[in-house]
């Protein structure tokens, strides 16, 4: 079976879940608006110019999970998910994954994004297969802080090696849709990259190297 591989944020979510995510917490008192937001949007502006400090990102955003209980965490996640992701999916990118899993496709959403924020998205999306940034646990609750390798950039490609190898796939025929100039190095892996309402920077790779440019917008 092909591999159809997918990036979540501004590709089949029209917005970024992990920077709604630090937004909802701030409209809800849980995080101070000023300090954490200010910074939320900064690290966002980063990531956008593709000069994002990964590490500092993720130490900043994932110590909220470790100094709070998992009951209170799932709580706020299905709020988040009914207020900020339901209005944000689109049915274009509903569409594409559907017709991928008529083609008998197997489907794979590859984030940068952290798995506590993006697991119960997946699942909402109906994708199976997720490779996201790695949250610790120890003794059955986040200690605050990542690990394994970041799945950002390069590390996206690093921890896609890792996973053919343990599930048995590979990127015959494969399909990568991406709207980000930092997946540049994964849309190189596969045998179809697919430019999704691009930043201006991959917009103009595409067209340097040929490769579609679609919308799932509008």
């Amino acid at each position: 079976m092909r591999l159809a591989l997918f990036d979540l944020d501004n590709t089949l979510l029209g917005g970024d879940s992990d920077h709604a995510w630090g937004d909802y917490l701030c409209e809800r008192g849980i995080l101070d608006t000023v300090t954490y937001k200010t910074r939320n949007d900064e690290f966002y502006q980063d990531y956008l110019a593709g000069k994002l400090d990964n590490t500092a990102y993720l130490n900043f955003c994932l110590e909220i999970l470790g100094r709070t209980e998992m009951a209170q965490l799932d709580e706020w996640h299905r709020d988040y998910m009914r207020d900020c992701i339901e209005p944000i999916i689109l049915p274009k990118a509903l569409q594409l994954l559907a017709r991928h899993r008529d083609a008998g496709d197997t489907l794979l959403i590859i984030t940068a994004t952290n798995r506590f924020v993006t697991a119960p998205i997946a699942a909402r999306l109906g994708v199976e297969h997720l490779i996201a940034t790695e949250c610790e646990m120890i003794d059955g609750r986040y200690s605050g802080r990542t690990t394994d390798v970041a799945c950002f950039r390069e590390g996206k490609v690093t921890r896609l090696k890792r996973w053919l190898e343990e599930s048995g796939h590979s990127l015959d025929g494969s399909y990568f849709y991406s709207d980000s100039m930092n997946d540049l190095a994964l849309l190189e892996q596969v045998a179809n990259p697919v430019a999704v309402d691009p930043d201006p920077n991959l917009r103009a790779e595409a067209s340097k190297r040929g490769w579609p440019v679609i919308s799932l917008r509008g």
